[in-house]
């Protein structure tokens, strides 16, 4: 099991591991991506291969004293990049593929095209990773990206991703809050309805293996000490390995005051797809797109 962010770096670089994942990155032509990839290769957290414009790659690299030890195949077409890129990794020849400069509904509707065979009929949500602050281990917490107003199913399907991911980093059975403002349902505000329901749902093996529980305020999922004042007595209360925001709002302002507000690393994975697939935000700081890497290695 991953005991923090920093032990999941050092698993990667061990020799246990055996050959380091190949990455792929469509649309490579950019600074930042570079970066990432001199970076991630110096640290032994994958293999790359870029795809883009070949010209406008060795005039970034050159100008900015990028070694680039990878292969490098010319396209300067964005949608065309993509789509060499997923021909890779339907060929078996690549591992995981990672946006570059393009926008996301490019990148994403190629690789979601249903004729690739990388859709897996799920629905895509993201996930944000980070130490816990009570307790060791990683804390997940979705979805802070995609999925702006899920309704029950769409829930259903971002707890599965996540439980997923979970299980991948050595969480045989993930404890999941279901967060909202309160630690009690009312039926005038919808979150904390649906969360019952979805706590149902995980108790009958609707959503298999994970302990579900909800609705939780933030403080009583993560903090023994909060649920004890509440009187909360669940499996869940203040263990929470999985956080559930109820929309985008809530996830993407949360995981933004754990890195501006609380300074804490945070990795970001991409589920739902038949492989990983890394979506960094160019606001993100380099240790955390690493840190990304890393974390698409690991699982792949």
């Amino acid at each position: 099991m991953i005991k923090n962010l920093n032990d999941l770096i050092e698993q990667i670089k061990s020799k246990r591991w055996g050959k380091k994942k190949r990455i792929i990155v469509a649309a490579a032509e950019d600074l930042d991506i570079l970066e990432i990839v001199e970076k991630a290769t110096e640290l032994k957290l994958g293999e790359f291969i870029l795809v883009g414009d070949k010209e406008k790659i060795e005039k970034i690299a050159i100008k900015n004293n990028k070694r680039l030890l990878c292969e490098t195949i010319d396209e300067p077409d964005n949608r065309k990049a993509v789509e060499k890129a997923v021909e890779f990794i339907v060929k078996g020849e690549a591992d995981i593929i990672m946006k570059g400069l393009l926008h996301t509904s490019t990148f994403l509707k190629s690789v979601l095209n249903k004729e690739n065979g990388l859709n897996a009929g799920r629905l895509i949500s993201q996930i944000s990773v980070f130490d816990k602050e009570f307790g060791e281990g990683l804390q997940l917490l979705t979805d802070c990206a995609m999925a702006i107003q899920p309704n029950l199913d769409e829930k259903k399907q971002i707890i599965e991703n996540a439980v997923s991911l979970a299980r991948k980093i050595g969480y045989k059975k993930p404890r999941v809050a279901l967060l909202s403002a309160l630690e009690i349902i009312n039926p005038t505000i919808q979150d904390t309805v649906e969360a019952a329901i979805l706590s149902k749902m995980g108790d009958r093996d609707q959503i298999k293996n994970a302990v579900i529980d909800g609705p939780f305020a933030l403080d009583n999922a993560i903090s023994l000490e909060a649920a004890k004042h509440k009187g909360i007595k669940s499996e869940v209360a203040g263990k929470a390995d999985i956080l559930v925001a109820p929309n985008l709002q809530v996830g993407n302002v949360l995981t933004k005051a754990l890195t501006y507000y609380a300074h804490k690393d945070v990795a970001a994975a991409v589920m739902g797809a038949k492989i990983p697939i890394i979506m960094t935000s160019r606001t993100d700081m380099i240790k955390n797109k690493l840190l990304s890497v890393a974390l698409a290695s690991y699982i792949s």
